[in-house]
């Protein structure tokens, strides 16, 4: 095990911590906290016992004088769909924004925050093929007025 603490003597720790540190250890952790290993059991132990529980109560629901596999099954199963969510497929977002940018954004106001230049100098404009005209004395007057 490879820990923070080296000075800690692997064989003084309990069982359940040595194994969890070497599947951590299995799994390509090469280092972690002394702590990691702990909370690991705490959250399998919390897990296996609402299972259990959850598994306890279907059985009672069906009347079985014990629980079975099916109902260990139902409560990974129900534990599952409600703990652990997966992301949204990439399909779907992209269809979710495809459909939210259908719809334009609103024009800029004239007067809403900071004061713009005329529009035709905005790179604002639907098409941005056409490069805006090169400035002229006059409006580049106008544009240091503004």
């Amino acid at each position: 095990m490879t820990s923070d603490h080296p000075n800690q003597d692997p064989q003084n720790l309990p069982r359940d911590i040595r194994l969890t540190s070497l599947i951590l250890t299995s799994l390509g952790v090469q280092s972690h906290q002394q702590k990691v290993p702990l909370m690991l059991l705490d959250f399998a132990y919390r897990y296996t016992q609402q299972i259990l529980q959850d598994a306890q109560l279907y059985s009672d629901h069906a009347k079985s004088p014990s629980i079975t596999v099916e109902d260990l099954r139902l409560a990974v199963v129900a534990k599952a769909n409600t703990s652990f969510r997966s992301p949204p497929p990439k399909e779907f977002m992209l269809e979710l924004a495809a459909e939210k940018n259908r719809k334009p954004l609103p024009p800029i106001g004239e007067s809403f925050g900071l004061r713009l230049p005329p529009q035709k100098y905005c790179l604002t404009a639907p098409v941005w093929d056409d490069a805006p005209p090169p400035l002229n004395e006059e409006e580049d007057s106008q544009m240091d007025e503004v």
